[in-house]
């Protein structure tokens, strides 16, 4: 099942197993720590509509935010 896309319900189902919580391969790094945080205030309309997105890509907002801003920034160079 793990070549499969999944549903996040159907991640939660199989790493639920204790048969499929071991490691495997090389242990991944995390990547360098971000800087610091950028307080930034959207309309509520806007955050809301950005939450139902992050939601539907699985992401956090943060991430969401990051992504779309990368996009932008590729997108002008």
């Amino acid at each position: 099942m793990t070549d499969q896309t999944m549903t996040p319900e159907q991640e939660h189902a199989f790493y639920a197993e204790d048969d499929n919580q071991t490691p495997q391969g090389p242990p991944a790094r995390r990547r360098a720590r971000l800087s610091d945080p950028v307080p930034v205030r959207l309309p509520p309309e806007v955050l809301e509509q950005v939450r139902t997105l992050a939601l539907a890509d699985d992401r956090s907002v943060s991430s969401w935010v990051r992504r779309a801003v990368e996009h932008e920034l590729n997108r002008t160079a």
